[in-house]
């Protein structure tokens, strides 16, 4: 069976986002040897999932890359491209972009279902509210949290309850990221 894993950015004081889904404390300076891991996890998944609030800016943005072949992220926005991307809406029906679906149905139903599929691993990048649903359901296998080094006292959290959790592994890269991967007990 595929594993569902999540690549997520969050703060020390455990934030995803501010308060209103701001995103200007991430780390965007990352090293040679993060930037390869963030492909390790790519390379290793042939499905994207995505919550509705988060899908917009990501087409957008991995789309514009690719209009721009000198571009240093075009050969991995080719992959956020060309990768099959399953949005999970329940107000939309249809959004614009490539290699993209949405599906409308049981959240659980339709995750386990992809997850029962032949292919490689699947891995979701967000928004909160979606992880947070993900992670209610006991649907995340691998939590890759990218934990920069800021504090923003208040935001968004993808955790409602306790979660008892197995560390997999920390590595710490010099841009100052520690990447803290974990398995659901």
């Amino acid at each position: 069976m595929r594993k569902l894993k999540l690549q997520m950015q969050t703060t020390v004081d455990g934030f995803v986002a501010g308060p209103e889904g701001q995103l200007d404390w991430m780390t965007w300076a990352m090293d040679e040897k993060l930037l390869a891991f963030i492909s390790h996890l790519t390379d290793t998944s042939d499905t994207i999932l995505l919550g509705r609030k988060m899908t917009d800016g990501f087409i957008k943005y991995w789309e514009q890359v690719i209009t721009q072949p000198e571009s240093p992220e075009y050969s991995f926005g080719r992959k956020m491209v060309d990768i099959p991307k399953v949005v999970f809406s329940k107000t939309l029906n249809r959004v614009d972009g490539q290699n993209v679906r949405v599906e409308n149905g049981d959240m659980a139903e339709a995750v386990n279902q992809l997850k029962r599929a032949p292919g490689k691993d699947i891995v979701v990048y967000g928004g909160a509210t979606f992880v947070a649903s993900l992670i209610e359901n006991s649907l995340i296998d691998e939590l890759n949290f990218f934990v920069n080094p800021v504090a923003i006292g208040n935001g968004m959290r993808v955790f409602k309850d306790r979660r008892a959790m197995k560390l997999a592994v920390s590595t710490a890269y010099p841009c100052g990221i520690v990447v803290n991967s974990y398995e659901p007990k």
